[in-house]
């Protein structure tokens, strides 16, 4: 009879690798497509702040702009749109189609330091910034110190 020297970590290893697995194959499938498996697209959205300002960058490619809407209520900024699908020529043959198309909606709650009357939007080369400028009295202010 051979004696086999048990080793409790084995076991547990064994779990890692099969947590792990199941993390990665989770992980490594992108987002915009588990997003397309349920009927829907999102654009990709950068939220960028200042001592100013909130800057949110939304990537649009292939849009117009009169095929977006921007719109603010109840401090929730809401970004609408449709990106036209093309049209399928009989003549051409298609080998992979990967473009995303149909309609979208993104929505983010607006921290009540935003001036709402003040928001702007712009759309250039694929790319739709609003400006969200913060009111003047959230804004940072030193206080000088005075020597008694």
């Amino acid at each position: 009879m051979t004696l086999i020297r048990w080793r409790p970590s084995r076991n547990l290893e064994s779990i890692q690798d099969e947590v792990n697995r199941v993390f990665e194959s989770f992980f490594n499938t992108p987002m915009r497509r588990r997003a397309e498996d349920v009927g829907g697209w999102y654009p990709d959205v950068d939220i960028v702040e200042d001592k100013d300002n909130i800057e949110v960058q939304v990537d649009l490619p292939g849009m117009e702009k009169d095929d977006i809407k921007v719109s603010v209520e109840d401090s929730v900024l809401t970004i609408k749109g449709e990106r036209k699908g093309m049209r399928e020529e009989k003549d051409k043959n298609y080998h992979q189609i990967e473009r995303t198309y149909g309609t979208f909606t993104r929505s983010f709650s607006l921290p009540t330091t935003v001036e709402g009357e003040k928001i702007k939007a712009s759309y250039k080369n694929g790319v739709l910034k609003i400006d969200l400028p913060k009111a003047e009295a959230v804004k940072p202010k030193e206080i000088p110190i005075s020597v008694s």
